[in-house]
């Protein structure tokens, strides 16, 4: 038995390269319960982050009162993330929405389905008959539904609606992988695989807090590197983290300056040799531009901007240029940053230039956040096209009006998609007037929260809310629809790696709750869209006939799905996509060939200048004659939009603990993670606080020019002239007599990149001051990951009892 609270990577598995990774089954039961106590178990997978971690759902008398990982997958080999252990609790919470909600007088009050329902579709008639139509519709969804809701709102937003203003919450999250993965390879998709980690001879972790985000992915990299033949690790972050400890470099560089590092390691590379010559002729475009830019950068200019050893950016170079498989994983440290797609297609020239891609141990994880994101690029609830389709191919459009049996016209590609950001200016301006936001939080998650808030406050703004409890978006809503949730419904979802799995329904959801797939079907029936010949636009009714229908959408694209069934998902490991006829059983790497979908009849988009955003037209990306070959991007470092100053002289980044998922929505609601990490932190520099005076537990006011907001100090082994706060904690647990602002994002700026329009959440300016003394009692921060005390004198943080779960090497 282990408390997983205490050691969240549980008991290691040493295994060495090109050997089997070893199983390990992690399983939690509730209270006293042993196995032989469940009724049965439930196939399914994890639900608080992106890994795709298969697991088992216990039920006994019609409840979930467990969890249990599959030895037989792929992912996982049987581990179970802290989260998902304990996490499943929250679908047993007594705070559960039951019923609908709608708002009268100001206040919302329970009704019944039609009520609420009527409500929505009336609105919607009356703006559709109205001037403006289809463009005063926006939805805003979220990486935590099952690809066929997904599709199933695709489809009534491009073809019943016509709106091209759909976007996710991955935007905050995973549209620069979405966004570098188009711009170096031609189209969406990860080229590797997670088996990568036993092959591999050196992992580079690009601004990814593995360890706290993905614990299963950390705990495979963790094996390999107690086995024989570890792989070397860098890792790039501003923060000391479980990673940062771990890694055999560390460069912990100043915020925003992730371009300037790449392109002086690119340089490192290129004037040393390390890089395969006939590989870059043969299979890629703009190597000489490249190399003029990155030219510019040697190790001195790079320590200057970075702020770091021009010795430490050699002997990176030497790490990267001298391994023969090298892996690359990159998250939020990069996504959320300056630059961040352009930084983000630099991992991809390293790859390209060195040749290390399409086999084992030398792939390229592009990250997601969110356990369905992948699944938001693929079928269209987001900025994109389903099937990742072009939207600015003619034959594209084409090839889904036949599909849908509607005229071109009706589907949005007179311009690019709207993005989340814009989305919400819509509606600050007026031009939205129905939001429909399903299974996310923007009223914390979104940056400069006080803007948010005004939005959705809005009177003329119709706002519609579909989640399982009532959030701080939920509470601005106009109307409120109880969803289900993992466990009370079916459906597939799809993780980085692009494994599918298949999660069964376990349980019904409590009292009137409905899952998404039903509410959207509902809500098609009753707006009553039609095809050309009069039917039905959205023709199924059960997850698996949605399923059925996405393959068909899947069809010949680079996601294509049409060898997977709910069938062959059952009972054993999920499988990779593309899965066809070419290739039935999966695809574990894609690009073995080097051909890439670059294609101007394949594409995915025709580019973007990395600059400024700006799309290139067909006729510019056909003059390129890429004939399967990847794009080589070259830019210059630019500064941040924001930058310290004399009011604001220090730096904030955001991110995560492992205990907390986004908003708390569910893991707030687990009393084994809510313990561990109760409150908001801010973690400071020792010589930072020792400035400032302030002591580990005080008081501190954070200020940046949007607002302000307090938490006690965490002293860690964060950078000088960095702070970092959490973004979890909105008010929905705080006293409402109370509610101090403790929410991230009342500080990060409305900016995003150019690219990949994703908030720039690592780059805001803050000024920090002590508000009051701490008595001696230390922070609520967890003592585990990057916010370990740099003090002594700070209790471990631990379950006790109520967090051991079973771990067991070899089997259950």
């Amino acid at each position: 038995m282990v408390d997983r609270i205490a050691d969240p990577w549980g008991p290691r598995t040493p295994y060495g390269s090109g050997q089997e990774w070893p199983v390990r089954v992690d399983t939690f039961l509730d209270g006293d319960l042993n196995a032989e106590d469940v009724d049965r178990w439930v196939q399914s997978a994890s639900i608080l982050h992106s890994n795709g971690d298969a697991l088992d759902i216990a039920v006994r008398d019609g409840r979930i009162v467990g969890v249990r990982g599959r030895a037989v997958d792929r992912v996982n080999r049987g581990r179970v993330d802290p989260k998902d252990l304990y996490g499943w609790q929250a679908n047993n919470s007594p705070d559960r929405l039951t019923r609908p909600l709608v708002r009268e007088g100001g206040r919302l009050v329970e009704t019944d389905w039609d009520t609420a329902m009527g409500r929505i579709v009336a609105r919607s008639k009356e703006l559709l008959e109205g001037p403006g139509g289809w463009g005063h519709f926006g939805f805003y969804t979220s990486g935590q539904l099952f690809l066929e809701e997904y599709y199933t709102l695709g489809v009534i937003g491009k073809a019943g609606l016509g709106t091209p203003h759909m976007d996710g919450n991955t935007r905050l999250c995973t549209a620069t992988a979405a966004a570098a993965l188009k711009a170096t390879f031609g189209a969406d998709g990860q080229p590797g695989s997670y088996a990568d980690v036993d092959h591999c001879d050196a992992i580079a972790i690009w601004g990814h807090n593995v360890a706290e985000t993905q614990t299963v992915l950390w705990m495979r990299m963790l094996d390999r590197r107690r086995g024989p033949n570890p792989p070397a690790l860098l890792a790039v972050d501003p923060r000391s983290t479980a990673v940062t400890r771990e890694a055999d470099l560390h460069l912990p560089i100043r915020n925003g300056t992730n371009m300037a590092l790449l392109n002086g390691l690119l340089r490192e590379v290129i004037q040393h040799g390390w890089y395969d010559e006939a590989y870059v002729d043969a299979h890629t475009l703009g190597f000489d531009e490249l190399c003029r830019t990155v030219d510019g950068y040697p190790p001195e200019l790079v320590a200057d901007i970075c702020d770091i050893p021009a010795a430490d950016v050699r002997r990176a170079a030497e790490l990267l240029g001298g391994s023969q498989r090298l892996l690359s994983t990159v998250l939020q440290g990069f996504y959320q940053s300056n630059q961040a797609t352009a930084a983000s297609c630099q991992v991809n020239n390293l790859h390209l230039i060195r040749g290390m891609i399409g086999r084992p141990g030398a792939g390229i994880y592009q990250m997601n956040g969110q356990p369905t994101a992948q699944n938001t690029r693929e079928t269209g609830a987001d900025g994109d096209l389903p099937g990742l389709r072009n939207w600015d191919n003619p034959e594209h459009i084409a090839e889904l009006a036949r599909l849908w049996n509607v005229e071109p016209e009706v589907i949005p590609h007179w311009a690019p998609p709207t993005h989340a950001m814009q989305i919400f200016r819509y509606a600050e301006q007026g031009s939205v007037k129905l939001l429909w936001i399903s299974a996310t939080n923007p009223a914390v998650s979104l940056p400069d929260l006080s803007r948010i808030r005004r939005i959705l406050r809005q009177p003329e703004l119709f706002v519609v809310v579909q989640d399982l409890f009532l959030t701080e978006t939920a509470e601005l809503a106009d109307v409120v629809l109880p969803a289900a949730t993992w466990g009370e419904k079916t459906g597939t979802f799809t993780n980085v790696d692009r494994t599918v799995h298949l999660s069964e329904k376990a349980v019904d959801p409590p009292g009137e709750a409905r899952a998404d797939l039903d509410i959207f079907l509902d809500y098609a029936r009753r707006m009553d869209f039609r095809d050309l010949d009069g039917r039905p636009l959205v023709k199924w009714t059960t997850p698996e006939e949605a399923f059925e229908a996405w393959q068909e959408c899947s069809r010949g694209r680079p996601c294509d799905y049409t060898g997977l069934t709910y069938d062959r998902l059952r009972g054993g490991s999920g499988i990779q996509w593309p899965c066809n006829d070419a290739n039935p059983d999966g695809t574990e790497r894609l690009y073995a060939d080097a051909v890439f979908p670059t294609d101007p009849a394949v594409c995915e988009t025709y580019g973007q200048d990395l600059d400024t955003g700006a799309e290139f037209l067909a006729d510019e990306y056909r003059a390129k004659q890429p004939g399967g070959r990847a794009f080589l991007h070259a830019v210059e470092y630019r500064p941040s939009p924001e930058v310290p100053d004399e009011e604001h002289p220090m730096l904030l980044t955001t991110g995560r603990t492992v205990y907390q998922f986004h908003t708390r929505t569910k893991t707030g609601r687990a009393p084994q993670l809510n313990s561990a990490a109760p409150d908001v932190w801010v973690e400071l520099n020792p010589a930072d606080a020792g400035r400032l005076g302030i002591a580990e537990g005080d008081l501190v006011g954070i200020a940046s020019p949007r607002g302000a907001v307090q938490a006690r100090a965490r002293l860690s082994g964060i950078r000088p002239g960095v702070v970092f706060l959490p973004f979890h904690y909105g008010w929905f647990d705080q006293d409402p007599a109370d509610r101090t602002p403790r929410a991230a994002n009342e500080l990060t700026i409305t900016a995003w990149d150019p690219v990949s329009k994703q908030p720039l959440f690592k780059v805001a300016a803050v000024a920090v001051t002590r508000l009051a003394d701490g008595g001696g009692v230390p922070a609520p921060a967890p003592t585990v990951g990057g916010s370990a005390p740099a003090v002594a004198g700070v209790p471990a943080t631990v379950g006790g009892p109520a967090a051991e779960a079973n771990s067991r090497a070899g089997g259950e």
